[in-house]
């Protein structure tokens, strides 16, 4: 057994879905009703080059400061209730993260806890020595290898599952901060350890990491961003999701009770199949998921039980997520109203384009969009229908480009079409645009005998 007992069932609560997602969600988890343990993931791919680049203007920052916050307001259930908070708040920089939790310890007179920081996922300064070792970590999609970006890479982070915050558990921490984990690797984690799972017995580990995937996105498992939107009651109070946890490796999503939101069959279906590729195929470094073997039905009210999950030995690869800069892009707006308000719009951005070209000002991609008529609808004749009689249309342009000057160049033309242009803007947003950089995505795979996670423990 690797926990210290055997617990009849365990309460598993997300507090947040997203970096930036309700600030009062984590608080309501730990002071609305009794939980064991409480999750929180703020980590996207995009996240981690946002964070890196925090931390190369600021050593201190690079991770969730949010997250501190959360702490503050928790702190001392951590310490009289027990309740253990799991995170990968720590971004590209969990140490810094793990000196501004113990200031908050600090400051509240707390002593007595533990925090563990599991770090080792951050490769961005070991790369050239991986590359010169053979690991070429190309990319998932076209097939080269990174060191074709090398010189403009932001972030490069292992994706590690739940192995490392088991030993940081095992260790006695109260509060475990991580780098880049998985997702499904924070909720999978509490059960591995509670239930004393055996880490190769896949149908277990697969039954946690589907646990850990329904609640990985905050509420919208329990009514946010739902089909069915007007059956969900009282959604400005929505309480986001728990995993009631059972050692055979069954479990119940729910919420606590007298909170809004609904947890039913659809809402849990809908959750199933976000960034689902293979279903039978759901790759982590910590087992292959069969989404195909799942079995689920309704319990009671807000209350869904799941179970009869399958699968598979994970894969001899780490993935990896990293990101690069990949030139700039400029995106404005203007509006345009009735009489032939798209008319109007398709012309003023066809003039931006012919002044641009005028100019001299490349690009390597444009995309012209029309609010209010294609933005959400992909059919290509749809511009060809009648919208002679509609009240306003927006004209959003957007270009990428090598050069941040040109970008900015050309972001000097917007304001002036109001009047050199089609009559009838009625609205311009934001000032004169500027060129930002733009962040690309990174995927490669590293063979897991090239990485190790560490796992500090520290005392407060």
């Amino acid at each position: 057994m690797i926990g210290g007992f055997l617990k009849e069932f365990i309460k598993i609560a997300s507090g947040q879905g997203f970096w930036g997602d309700l600030p009062n969600a984590p608080v309501n988890q730990v002071k609305k009703g009794k939980i064991d343990y409480l999750v929180m993931d703020y980590l996207a791919e995009v996240t981690m080059s946002i964070m890196q680049k925090q931390k190369m203007r600021n050593e201190n920052f690079g991770y969730a400061r949010d997250f501190i916050e959360v702490i503050e307001s928790v702190i001392h259930h951590i310490k009289e209730d027990g309740v253990k908070v799991i995170s990968n708040a720590g971004g590209v920089n969990p140490i810094a993260c793990k000196d501004a939790v113990l200031e908050v310890a600090k400051k509240s007179g707390i002593e007595g806890l533990k925090i563990a920081v599991v770090d080792g996922d951050d490769i961005l300064h070991e790369l050239d020595e991986l590359i010169q070792n053979g690991h070429e970590l190309k990319n998932m999609e076209t097939g080269e290898p990174v060191a074709s970006v090398r010189d403009r890479l932001l972030s490069a982070n292992i994706y590690f599952g739940c192995r490392p915050i088991v030993e940081a558990l095992e260790k006695g921490a109260d509060i475990i901060i991580t780098g880049r984990v998985t997702d499904t690797g924070l909720t999978l984690a509490p059960m591995v350890y509670e239930f004393g799972w055996d880490l190769n017995d896949y149908n277990l580990m697969a039954a946690g990491t589907i646990a850990g995937h329904i609640i990985e996105c905050g509420g919208q498992v329990s009514g946010g961003n739902f089909t069915d939107w007007e059956t969900v009651s009282k959604i400005e109070e929505i309480g986001f999701p728990i995993i009631e946890a059972y050692p055979d490796g069954s479990f119940v999503v729910t919420k606590h009770e007298k909170t809004g939101g609904l947890v039913s069959e659809m809402t849990v279906k809908e959750q199933l199949l976000y960034e689902i590729g293979n279903p039978k195929q759901y790759i982590t470094p910590d087992c292959i998921a069969d989404f195909t073997t799942i079995q689920l039905s309704q319990d009671g009210k807000d209350r869904v039980k799941v179970w009869g999950i399958k699968g598979e030995e994970d894969t001899p690869t780490y993935k990896i997520s990293a990101s690069y800069i990949d030139g700039y892009k400029l995106s404005s707006t203007l509006v345009y109203c009735w009489p032939d308000a798209l008319k109007k719009a398709e012309f003023a951005g066809e003039i931006l384009l012919k002044r641009a070209k005028k100019s001299g000002i490349t690009f390597k991609n444009t995309n012209l969009e029309f609010i209010g008529v294609n933005a959400c609808n992909e059919d290509p004749n749809i511009l060809s229908k009648d919208y002679s009689e509609l009240n306003e249309v927006q004209m959003r342009i957007s270009v990428q480009g090598d050069s941040k000057e040109e970008l900015d160049r050309f972001g000097r033309e917007i304001a002036p079409l109001i009047l050199t242009g089609p009559g009838g803007v009625t609205g311009f947003a934001g000032g004169r645009p500027k060129a930002t950089e733009v962040v690309a995505y990174w995927p490669a795979l590293l063979d897991k005998k090239a990485a190790k996670a560490r796992v500090s423990i520290f005392q407060i």
